[in-house]
């Protein structure tokens, strides 16, 4: 289809949903493996040290802006 902006070029895409003035979302072409990137990315995630036996932040800000800017 075609967007037009305000004072720019026309836009000729395929799949492109605007609203407002902003883009909320792209249809992307099935030819895109989601699974496969997603699948790549997961084991970066992992590598993390267990968070037990590690008293970080236990009660250390954790409930931090509780109390602020409550019951407005």
């Amino acid at each position: 289809g075609e967007t037009n902006a305000q004072g720019k070029n026309p836009v000729t895409l395929d799949h492109l949903s605007v609203r407002g003035n902003n883009i909320r979302y792209y249809i992307l072409p099935d030819s895109l493996n989601l699974e496969t990137l997603l699948v790549e990315e997961t084991p970066r995630v992992k590598p993390k040290k267990p968070a037990a036996g590690r008293p970080l932040g236990r009660g250390r800000g954790r409930g931090r802006g509780r109390g602020r800017g409550r019951g407005r």
